[in-house]
């Protein structure tokens, strides 16, 4: 049993319809039906009826989703209140990172943000392709650095950059010294699969999606160089990675496909004067839209 699990039954109740349900917490039906599941099992009880065209809670799921309504509201309430300082004006802002996140931009960034607020201490927070979302509306994290899929409803985007898609290879791979791959040269090869649930992400990464069911499964995107030089399969990223997880054992090489585009997540909502220092910064960077 975990935190997010509870987070969908509450919104499945609320729904009543596992697309609309999914798509609240921006991954696919699939995924999100899964974990109701999952959670039935550990209780050893049906939570929710459901046909074809109907979802309805049943009577002991009526009494599980109000006690998890009650521990989420107790877990937020406890989270806001853990420590004072990162709700101050002028304190600490979590920053969430995906990967490489801003790259090269971090010292400028970094510079941007300490003059439009002296003092100002950023803290990490590392976020991988399922919680990227969700850290920043559940208030994990004050900002997030994202891999863009697609506006999500109370949240606000701000782009910073797109690079290039490759394929990591491991160097002893014929394809290790390649300038380019298109997807028919790697139809046939076995890939590290991408996880992530929201349906843009699988179009993203192509056949690092579309692989058995049993194939190595990686969160964070800084994982995939190493599981690529671990089982010797392929993986996908964003050309960036080639200069922030470069390794002797595998290979980045261009991968014909849509570019990764990189982005800035905030609360619409969360409007102090710390965040819109942040926004404000990234606004005022250069964006360079190649990414390399």
């Amino acid at each position: 049993m975990d935190i997010e699990s509870l987070r969908y039954v509450v919104t499945l109740a609320d729904e009543l319809h596992f697309g609309r349900a999914a798509q609240q917490h921006f991954v696919t039906a699939g995924h999100f039906g899964r974990r109701v599941q999952r959670l039935e099992r550990a209780l050893g009880a049906r939570l929710f009826d459901r046909t074809s065209r109907h979802v309805e809670l049943t009577s002991v799921g009526q009494r599980v989703v109000s006690h998890a309504r009650a521990v989420l509201l107790a877990l937020d309430e406890l989270r806001a209140s853990a420590d004072p300082l990162l709700r101050t004006e002028a304190g600490v802002l979590r920053v969430g990172v995906l990967g490489f996140g801003m790259a090269e931009r971090w010292p400028l960034l970094r510079d941007l943000v300490g003059a439009a607020m002296p003092g100002i201490k950023l803290v990490y927070e590392d976020v991988d392709l399922y919680s990227q979302y969700d850290a920043v509306r559940r208030g994990d994290v004050d900002v997030a650095v994202v891999h863009y899929l697609g506006d999500l409803d109370g949240l606000l985007f701000q782009p910073v950059y797109t690079t290039p898609r490759v394929a990591i290879v491991p160097a002893s791979s014929p394809f290790a010294d390649a300038d380019r791959l298109c997807l028919n040269d790697v139809a046939d090869e076995g890939w590290v699969r991408v996880s992530g649930g929201h349906p843009r992400l699988a179009e993203w990464a192509g056949p690092a999606q579309q692989v058995p069911r049993g194939s190595p499964l990686v969160r964070t995107p800084s994982a995939v160089p190493g599981a690529v030089a671990t089982t010797g399969l392929l993986g996908v990223h964003g050309a960036a990675a080639s200069r922030y997880f470069a390794r002797p054992d595998v290979r980045f090489v261009l991968l014909d496909g849509t570019p990764a585009e990189v982005a800035v997540a905030t609360r619409r909502s969360d409007n102090r004067p710390i965040v819109q220092a942040f926004r404000q910064a990234v606004a005022a960077l250069d964006h360079d839209p190649s990414g390399t």
